[in-house]
């Protein structure tokens, strides 16, 4: 293994540490969630994304807030589209 190969395996290892923190500073929210500092600091601006900003100074998030966040209007896959139309027809043929 060489040492690019160490660094970028040290560097995932950090990420994923960082990952589990319950609070994550403003730099770190921007690498966890994907987003670029730029649009993170335009949804803090517009309140489209939960954040605390503690004496007015730095920003910070919840990571199981943007979890919440992240994961706001879902889709369902076909599958699961095709599973509850069968249980629905199952079970209103019941009544028929």
């Amino acid at each position: 293994m060489n040492a690019l190969q160490i660094l970028e395996k040290l560097e995932r290892i950090e990420r994923m540490i960082r990952a589990n923190k319950p609070v994550l500073s403003f730099e770190e929210a921007a690498e966890y969630t994907g987003l670029s500092k730029s649009y993170l600091y335009k949804l803090t601006a517009r309140g489209e994304i939960p954040y605390s900003k503690p004496r007015g100074k730095m920003i910070y998030f919840s990571r199981e807030k943007l979890d919440e966040w992240l994961l706001q209007n879902s889709f369902k896959s076909l599958s699961d589209l095709e599973q509850e139309a069968i249980s629905y027809t199952a079970k209103n043929k019941k009544f028929q």
